[in-house]
């Protein structure tokens, strides 16, 4: 975490950016659990460990996102399929997106015991 926190300290944002960055950061470490539970649920076939690193770090922001931020679904998933294109595998957004679209599924089924109410549905977002 603390080469994350360097990495955007040294980025040429504004300060309240960088507040937020370091903020949403912070969230996310905090909320990993429960993001993995759902992401385990969610990788068919792919232990967590099993993904590539970036992967799985563009996963569990995204997944956090959509359970705790008040962004709609479909921009916390376009932003993550940006990240996979710039810095993972070409294979990777279409992987993201399978799998943020199905958390989002179970996210609008309220499945995980928090109300998903108010959230759009997400279509096969890779495809933009």
């Amino acid at each position: 975490m603390d080469l994350v926190v360097r990495f955007i300290d040294d980025s040429r944002e504004s300060p309240e950016t960088i507040l937020s960055a370091r903020k949403l950061l912070a969230d996310a470490f905090e909320d990993a659990e429960h993001v993995d539970e759902l992401l385990k649920r969610h990788c068919r076939h792919w232990g967590l460990t099993r993904l590539a690193m970036v992967d799985r770090g563009i996963l569990r922001l995204a997944v956090h996102e959509l359970r705790a931020e008040p962004v709609p679904p479909k921009v916390v998933i376009t932003e993550a399929l940006k990240l996979a294109r710039e810095f993972s595998t070409g294979e990777s957004p279409r992987f993201i997106n399978g799998v943020l679209d199905s958390v989002m599924q179970e996210l609008l089924n309220g499945s995980d015991g928090r109300d998903a109410s108010g959230r759009a549905g997400t279509q096969d977002l890779a495809k933009g």
